[in-house]
């Protein structure tokens, strides 16, 4: 039976690999996720005067992207600069004017948008990620991964100091 030592020190050594690799997992997927790292936000659309015209030809304005992604508690401020009344989903903008809407849940909307040459205009709400949740996914995965990584090395034999000065 190996000494209590040995078997600490294993654990210890296994816990501390399954954090570093419960950090690089969770690093590189925040690295595709930066864009929900911050805190809400107003963040503007401007309808461009003239919307209306290129959507009846089929064109896509060129400042305004198919869809976007938020975190929740951003507000999207629609201005309206055409001469053509618009809508967005549960917002009617007449011409000239702005109106705002705040995401308050996460969840992917699908709304209905006038300003788009397919009528339809896309809303990603995600959960604002912080330095809590990034330290949670750590520990969540890094944890679990140390506890299996210890298993292992406690089935894994122990070289007895004869065998190692023999050889």
């Amino acid at each position: 039976m190996p000494p209590v030592k040995i078997i600490v020190r294993r654990i210890i050594i296994s816990l501390l690999i399954g954090l570093m690799l419960g950090v690089a997992l969770n690093e590189i997927t925040f690295l595709f996720l930066r864009e929900t790292a911050r805190p809400p936000k107003v963040i503007e659309i401007i309808i461009p005067e003239g919307t209306a015209a290129q959507v009846a030809r089929g064109e896509t304005p060129p400042t305004i992207p198919d869809s976007m992604t938020f975190v929740v508690g951003d507000t999207v401020l629609v201005k309206n600069n055409d001469t053509a009344d618009h809508e967005l989903g549960p917002l009617w903008i007449p011409a000239g004017t702005s109106a705002n809407l705040l995401l308050d849940e996460a969840e992917s909307y699908a709304y209905s948008c006038s300003f788009q040459p397919g009528q339809y205009f896309g809303l990603d709400v995600h959960e604002a990620l912080t330095t809590w949740t990034r330290l949670y996914g750590i520990l969540f995965s890094g944890i679990p991964l140390g506890v299996l990584i210890a298993l292992y090395a406690l089935v894994m034999p122990v070289k007895k100091k004869e065998d190692t000065l023999a050889a």
